[in-house]
């Protein structure tokens, strides 16, 4: 079902006389489960033309660098093939995405993108809009329910907009029916890149190479499938408990998928749900606390994204945690380090220094230390607007999923943002505080020390 608060037209074109429909892929990087494809595959049916899918691939997307291009590149190899077996070629060609998409849409009677909400991706559908002839489609494809149904303004926490999603999950939790594309493909489709041989891609791109890509993690419809079988059988009965210890690989793993449009998270949601159906008391705890993460948390960071012009500045955070981190600006701090120390893991903290090295190594970073992370951070940094930038920056530089609204607003929740005042003290105010001695009481942190000196010992190679 593709329901209507998903659907938006961005131009005042209409269908006209064009060889084809065409399908312009930017966020949706998929075959399954995507709203915006069968839209395109139900109207070209309607229209009686074929359907052609096209990605603009940019080097210039903002902090992207190698490890990212890498994962996005192999993604749109599986989706080419997956969407070849449905009679629709998938023409990627180099170009700022916005501009290859109104090329493309020349010959075309009806153009539909998917939806993305930074504010680059914003600007390459307004000017594709403007540059279109035809009708020009948005349907929104990758949250569960449609940012604007879910809350029309800025939300204060996840406490204010988890009742809104549950008003709304019984129509939007539900199966997306794939539709046969009964035209013939297009006989000859546009010419575009060959996917072959991502390092030579990645060297033709010219990105930043510094990040190299995270040895034996590869991107795609089929690894992410992979990986969400593995947590509904692995993980998910015991995720209400596994996924704060740092020292249990006890999270999803899916947010790279999540953020590079490979898995659907209606998919992951309806697969959780039906597995928790099939399972016991344990699967439904485990269910609960994931449907949380991926529906009402992943959510409230989209919505921060759409409503806050400034969402990767200081200014996001409210009123109250700037006036009590500049008020405690000036405060002693027992250590200082650099963005360049940082960036290397030379602090004292052993465990600070095992998450900066996972978060290097990996392209990921576990939540919990995640906080932890960023909260020691601010703590050793001469100010709080250096400090919200260097985490920032490292959050964006190295991980897979940096970049999106789940790395912005969870770079924004370690300096306050939905989140409430607590006990003030020294440096954060009334900013919530974590500490080593915290973790240690929670977890087996030599545990989390251990796992991650043994993927800091992989031969794989390292950024330079």
């Amino acid at each position: 079902m593709i329901q209507d608060e998903r659907i938006r037209r961005l131009n005042e074109g209409n269908a006209g006389p064009g060889r084809h429909v065409l399908y312009w892929m930017q966020a949706s990087c998929r075959a399954g489960g995507n709203h915006a494809l069968e839209y395109a595959v139900r109207r070209a049916n309607e229209l009686g033309r074929p359907l052609l899918a096209c990605f603009g691939l940019t080097a210039g997307f903002p902090e992207a660098n190698a490890r990212h291009y890498a994962f996005l590149l192999e993604g749109l190899r599986d989706a080419r093939a997956a969407l070849a077996a449905r009679g629709i070629p998938l023409v990627v060609r180099r170009g700022q995405p916005d501009e290859v998409a109104a090329e493309l849409a020349r010959d075309a009677c009806l153009a539909v993108t998917d939806r993305g909400y930074l504010r680059v991706q914003r600007e390459w559908r307004e000017r594709a809009a403007a540059a279109i002839r035809c009708a020009l489609i948005e349907v929104e494809s990758d949250v569960v329910v449609p940012v604007e149904t879910a809350a029309p303004r800025a939300q204060y926490a996840a406490a204010t907009l988890r009742p809104r999603i549950a008003r709304q999950l019984d129509r939007f939790l539900v199966p997306l029916r794939e539709t046969r594309l009964r035209a013939k493909p297009l006989s000859r489709p546009p010419a575009g890149l060959a996917l072959d041989d991502v390092p030579a891609l990645l060297r033709e791109l010219g990105v930043d190479a510094r990040v190299p890509p995270v040895p034996g993690r590869r991107g795609g419809e089929r690894a992410a499938e992979a990986r969400l079988r593995e947590f509904l059988d692995r993980g998910l009965a015991r995720y209400d408990e596994d996924r704060n210890d740092p020292g249990r690989e006890g999270q999803s793993g899916l947010s790279p998928y999540l953020h590079f449009g490979q898995i659907s998270p209606l998919r992951v949601a309806l697969a959780v749900r039906e597995r928790s159906r099939r399972g016991g008391a344990r699967h439904r705890a485990g269910a609960r606390a994931s449907l949380e993460e991926l529906i009402v948390r992943r959510e409230l960071a989209v919505n921060m994204v759409r409503y806050e012009p400034g969402y990767d500045g200081f200014a996001v955070l409210p009123p109250w945690c700037r006036a009590t981190l500049l008020a405690h600006a000036k405060d002693r701090r027992e250590h200082l380090y650099t963005p360049r120390q940082l960036e290397a893991a030379r602090t004292h903290d052993p465990y600070w220094n095992a998450a900066q090295t996972e978060l290097v190594r990996s392209g990921t970073l576990h939540g919990y230390m995640r906080m932890y992370w960023g909260k020691k951070i601010l703590e050793w940094m001469e100010s709080p607007e250096l400090a919200f930038r260097t985490a920032l920056r490292l959050n964006n530089r190295y991980q897979l999923d940096g970049r999106d609204p789940n790395g912005f607003a969870g770079v924004a929740w370690v300096f306050g943002k939905h989140d409430r005042p607590w006990a003030e003290r020294p440096v954060f105010g009334l900013v919530r505080y974590m500490n080593a001695a915290g973790l240690e009481r929670k977890f087996d942190m030599d545990a989390y020390v251990a796992r991650v000196a043994r993927l800091a010992a992989d031969p794989g190679p390292a950024p330079t």
